[in-house]
């Protein structure tokens, strides 16, 4: 009998805070005790600001988009594959869970060519280039697929690899995890954030949106409810064919909830 796929980006904020830490490892462990396969994509944004400020760069972002310089590129490489990737291996291993801490080049796992110059969501009307940033053109599935038949989770850091060239690239978290969930057929989607959740007004819980199509989606960007990356996340997991929610993991019970088809967490995205 094939085992259920999970595929979990957490973002770079989750792995600031003690209870989202907690929450994201036993919530994984979770979904690994009920038999489900697990695929962990992971950014680092605060983890590369925080890296820029002491080399004296500057944050640009565009559209919630990050503009990428060859300098740029230097720290979100130490930032994501040092620091994010080792610590949330570490404190998933720290859980009983078999985490294996890998990048994006690691076996051409991720393979991208550069992003061309384009009119961005919520950045007007001009193209916009975005430097050392890369588009996915392929995952390597059967890797993948091997790392998990031999018991490990692979968690792989958001970077792209030119196939020919070997270049390396920044590569959206949330545009990737589309990519490797569609290409590995994944039955889920979760994209974890320290938020949880779209809410029509963050300062009032009351106001969780459970489920969101294109329509609304739409909608709720033209009313500036979704701004900034929660725009790349929503835009993006509309392309998927699974089932995906948006979801905060400090919440006990949030992800093996939405797996088994329930809307108590998080906001589901159609």
């Amino acid at each position: 009998m094939k085992r259920p796929i999970a595929v979990i980006k957490v973002g770079g904020d989750v792995l600031l805070g003690e209870s989202e830490r907690t929450g994201l490892a036993q919530n994984i462990r979770d979904l690994s005790n009920a038999n489900w396969q697990i695929v962990i994509l992971h950014g680092g944004g605060p983890q590369v600001d925080n890296l820029q400020k002491l080399h004296g760069l500057e944050t640009k972002k565009v559209g919630g988009r990050r503009i990428t310089s060859p300098e740029d590129l230097v720290v979100i490489k130490q930032a994501i594959c040092g620091e994010a990737n080792t610590n949330l291996v570490q404190l998933l291993q720290d859980f009983g869970i078999n985490a294996f801490g890998c990048s994006g080049n690691s076996g051409k796992l991720i393979q991208a060519t550069q992003r061309p110059p384009r009119v961005t969501s919520g950045a007007g009307s001009d193209p916009i280039h975005f430097g050392e940033v890369g588009d996915v053109t392929g995952i390597n599935t059967q890797l993948i697929l091997h790392l998990m038949d031999a018991g490990l989770v692979p968690v792989i850091a958001t970077l792209g690899v030119e196939k020919n060239s070997g270049r390396i690239f920044n590569i959206n978290a949330d545009t990737t995890v589309v990519q490797i969930a569609k290409f590995i057929k994944a039955d889920l989607l979760l994209l974890s954030t320290s938020v949880g959740a779209i809410f029509e007004d963050l300062s009032k819980p009351e106001t969780r949106i459970k489920r969101i199509n294109s329509i609304i989606a739409a909608e709720l960007i033209g009313k500036q409810i979704i701004q900034g990356g929660m725009i790349p996340k929503v835009e993006e997991a509309l392309k998927v064919p699974c089932k995906v929610a948006i979801v905060g993991p400090q919440i006990s019970g949030a992800f093996i909830s939405i797996a088994d088809g329930k809307t108590d967490f998080g906001t589901t995205i159609d």
